[in-house]
């Protein structure tokens, strides 16, 4: 007997114990986007759905049916191992909760194996999404870190993740570093895949008595950040980090690896070539092109994201922040640590 989950459900049995959930959709539609967490066991790949979905619009549904149940029944054994090496609970979902899912989860009981399914599929949990995005309230103060390009910002509040301080990675979950050079190196993710994981962050986040970001514009790459963020980096406690321009250049080095992203370093520094003084331009161009790439990076602070940070910063009270001004990135680390502590003792 199939058992369906409504999106409140899923949460509620979620929060008492690990469910494991199973995309069915392909390889394609899972890629795209997917509930965080979740693993794809598809039921089509790709050109059998493509299959099918032609059938079903120039032949007949009943045609695609057959040709489904043709395609189902040559692979039910392997598809039907995988789900027993899984531990229960589990559930599986399709786009809409429709008969991806519910041919999956009937299979599954006819071999005494039970998976709950997500009523309304993926696209019920975007829409789930969205509302929470819309009606977000963070509650807890929001510590805003500050600093010019290079100061290891990100780096300072990965760490501190990492050791159980209350971070949203926000550049982490964009997949994008936020500069015009910002997706060198990564994977970006779509803004699906952001909105999902940003409410799963806020979920565990809410009860923490602070929450730390990293000063960002209003995008990250392609990445569109909510409302609720900006007004609470508009209005949050800020720390600025302050690092000598030599070691702002070293550390450029060790998060981009430009020897590793030359061509992709010299294309995005040329996107940005006009908002530059045309011989100071040149002269970056060259620097990039004979590989002299720290001696590049130091005209670039200098002539480019400064001046367009010094510009901007303004405008969110960092004339009245914290500064952490010191040599070296580890020190910095250091001391948020210890204005972060005296925080938790002033509450």
């Amino acid at each position: 007997m199939l058992q369906n989950l409504t999106i409140d459900e899923w949460r509620e049995l979620r929060d008492r114990k690990h469910v494991t959930m199973i995309d069915v959709r392909s390889p394609s539609e899972f890629r795209n986007a997917t509930i965080p967490g979740a693993i794809n066991i598809p039921i089509f790949d790709d050109s059998e759905r493509a299959e099918i979905g032609t059938l079903y619009k120039q032949v007949s549904i009943q045609a695609a049916k057959e040709k489904g149940l043709e395609i189902v029944s040559a692979k039910l054994p392997s598809f039907v191992k995988q789900f027993q090496e899984l531990s229960d609970p589990k559930a599986v979902f399709c786009w809409r909760g429709g008969m991806r899912s519910k041919t999956s989860a009937t299979l599954l009981s006819l071999m005494d194996i039970h998976a709950y399914r997500l009523q309304g599929g993926y696209r019920a949990y975007r829409q789930w999404v969205l509302e929470e995005l819309r009606n977000a309230d963070i509650q807890a103060e929001v510590i805003v870190v500050n600093g010019l390009t290079g100061t290891g910002k990100t780096a300072i509040l990965r760490k501190l993740k990492q050791e159980g301080y209350p971070v949203l990675d926000l550049e982490g979950m964009a997949g994008h570093r936020g500069s015009i050079f910002g997706g060198i190196g990564l994977a970006a993710s779509n803004q699906k895949t952001f909105d999902a994981w940003l409410v799963e962050e806020l979920k565990l986040l809410q009860h923490s008595p602070y929450i730390l970001i990293e000063a960002e514009n209003r995008r990250i790459g392609k990445i569109a950040l909510p409302d609720v963020l900006m007004r609470k980096r508009e209005t949050g406690r800020q720390i600025v980090i302050e690092l000598p321009l030599q070691e702002r250049v070293r550390q450029i080095m060790e998060d981009y690896r430009p020897q590793e992203h030359a061509d992709e370093c010299l294309e995005a520094f040329r996107r940005i070539r006009s908002r530059i003084h045309t011989p100071i331009a040149a002269e970056i161009e060259q620097l990039l092109q004979a590989e002299q790439y720290e001696a590049g990076i130091e005209q670039l602070l200098v002539h480019y994201y400064d001046p367009r940070y010094i510009h901007s910063s303004s405008q969110y009270g960092e004339q009245a922040a914290d500064k952490v001004n010191t040599d070296t990135m580890e020190d910095a680390l250091l001391q948020v640590k210890s204005m972060l502590g005296d925080i938790d003792k002033g509450r």
